[in-house]
């Protein structure tokens, strides 16, 4: 399914679930660092939640989205905001028009990294472009693997590794400045895939599974409904505890990738 198609479908009820993290948004801005007067672009921004925050604090922001059900959820929450639909390998604007860019959750939706980070590197003149995404290696650590193995694997299957994220940055011609890595934390306000880390009775509420692409796009209804049997009676039992425990690492479930 093409990422417009899906995201259109799943942005009806997104922002049911989905928000920006005040911690999350911190740490964008402070490895983007914007200031006023200078531009910036946000690839990929879905229903504007982060763009939105981060152009309240400074800059001069446009934003580029492949759904038009999203982008006219975020046109509502800002007007400050360029909005435009776009594709991240093709972006409408010309070298060096923007000062920093940043791209939250969104990759494992780009058919060509290296040529979303191509792009993103002819249109960013000396700043710095901060990712925050998952990687394989990470979602492996997931204990979402044990209710919903086969929507996982799928999952794992389109996001990119570690290498190959460095890879596609490397080739684009940026260097990467600092990989901070991020666990989730039992407060988090964004419902994004394991967001339920330490609450693993969200995955239970519908309404939380339809803003996640994992559940929404990938999961079989037969495999969800099992898997969310199973998910109840641990809880209920207080198995759930013993299996968060068995997934426990030290890859961080998340990564901030900050490069210029």
């Amino acid at each position: 399914m093409a990422a417009e198609a899906k995201y259109d479908r799943i942005g009806v009820n997104y922002d049911t679930s989905r928000r920006a993290d005040p911690y999350i948004l911190s740490r964008l801005l402070h490895h983007l660092a914007p200031i006023n007067g200078k531009s910036y672009l946000d690839v990929a921004c879905g229903s504007g939640n982060y763009t939105s925050a981060m152009a309240s604090k400074a800059g001069n922001w446009s934003a580029i989205d492949q759904s038009d059900v999203m982008l006219s959820k975020a046109r509502s929450k800002s007007a400050e905001v360029e909005w435009m639909k776009a594709d991240a390998g093709n972006l409408p604007f010309t070298k060096g028009s923007f000062d920093g860019v940043t791209c939250t959750l969104a990759i494992h939706h780009f058919p060509s990294l290296r040529g979303a980070f191509g792009e993103i590197r002819r249109v960013l003149s000396d700043g710095r472009f901060v990712l925050f995404t998952s990687t394989t290696e990470q979602m492996k650590g997931y204990w979402l693997t044990e209710y919903f193995p086969v929507a996982m694997d799928r999952s794992w299957d389109q996001m990119p590794s570690r290498v190959e994220i460095e890879a596609a940055l490397d080739v684009a011609g940026f260097k990467i400045e600092e990989l901070e890595p991020y666990a989730v934390a039992e407060d988090l306000g964004d419902f994004f895939l394991y967001s339920g880390k330490h609450r693993p009775e969200m995955y239970l509420d519908p309404m939380v599974r339809r803003g996640i692409s994992t559940f929404s796009s990938l999961a079989d209804p037969a495999e969800i409904e099992a898997g969310c049997r199973v998910l109840e009676r641990d809880i209920n039992s207080g198995r759930i505890k013993k299996v968060i425990a068995e997934y426990d690492n030290d890859l961080g479930d998340y990564c901030f990738f900050v490069s210029s």
